[in-house]
């Protein structure tokens, strides 16, 4: 009887086992196979100098050298938390863990979704050590600007909260990637959106992070590639649509890995480079902020 009752429980404990197991590659393999892009729809071309940031990532550079997991955290709003998609596997932040993954294979990509439809700065800032530093991330994608934006809310005084969210992730030792607005006719209508953009990327040259310039990618697809903004968002005109999420993961991507292994092609550019006799530097300007 009690080799019956421990072979019973061995069984249970195996079914649990499995289906654990089940549940968790569920949650692997759905976002790879949201990045598919969109039937029916143009195709996605991000061009690497548009997409291109300006600070390297050095600690996704450490994962992917040693081989650790890499954990990223998409810290933002609705357009984080996936408004407009038709489902959240259609997000950017799990569209672009599946395209992380592909570019690479061998290493485990765990993504965060901390965004909150609505947000601001100072939202965030209230429960940024909960929805971010709790998480250790290696990464932290900060959208921000649109919400502070279409409401009318001036930046300026915002810039010492966006200083103190740095500040957490350096204590850390986290890459940080600034995100700004979206371009879109919610956007655009309002009058200070070219210095929201402004003083986002202003922000980013300042505190030495990186920015994805969304608003010009964005700007692209509408002035250079003449995709109506249907292709886009969707019909509330500020939110992006599933092919909307997947360009903009894909651009992500394509920046973020360009990023992360540009520490390892400069010091291998570096040593096969000859040396050369030294020369004085050219002279420095300096500009105001």
């Amino acid at each position: 009887m009690q080799a019956i009752d421990l072979a019973s429980r061995a069984g249970k404990r195996l079914a649990s086992l499995l289906v654990c197991a089940s549940i968790a590659f569920v949650s692997i393999a759905l976002p790879l196979s949201a990045s598919a892009e969109p039937q029916g729809t143009p195709p996605c071309n991000p061009p690497q100098d548009l997409v291109r940031l300006s600070a390297p990532l050095k600690q996704v550079a450490r994962k992917i050298a040693s081989g650790d997991p890499i954990v990223i955290v998409a810290m933002g709003s609705s357009s984080t938390a996936g408004a407009g998609a038709s489902s959240s596997i259609a997000s950017y932040p799990n569209q672009l863990a599946a395209e992380l993954k592909r570019q690479f294979p061998r290493h485990q990509i765990a993504m965060v979704n901390s965004g909150v439809n609505g947000e601001e700065v100072p939202d965030m800032l209230k429960r940024f050590d909960s929805a971010v530093v709790a998480h250790k991330p290696d990464l932290l994608l900060w959208q921000l600007g649109t919400n502070s934006l279409i409401r009318d809310h001036a930046m300026d005084n915002r810039g010492a909260l966006i200083r103190e969210g740095l500040d957490k992730m350096r204590a850390i030792g986290a890459d940080v990637v600034l995100i700004d607005p979206q371009f879109a006719p919610k956007v655009i209508a309002k009058p200070q959106a070219g210095q929201m953009v402004d003083f986002i990327a202003a922000t980013a040259k300042k505190e030495n992070v990186g920015l994805f310039r969304r608003f010009a990618a964005m700007k692209r697809w509408s002035e250079v590639d003449r995709l109506p903004f249907s292709t886009f968002l969707i019909a509330d005109g500020l939110h992006l649509n599933d092919w909307g999420y997947y360009c903009m993961a894909k651009g992500l991507a394509l920046a973020i890995t360009e990023a992360a292994q540009r520490p390892v092609m400069s010091a291998t550019a570096s040593a096969a480079r000859p040396a050369v006799t030294a020369v004085a530097p050219p002279p420095r300007y300096d500009y105001a902020d």
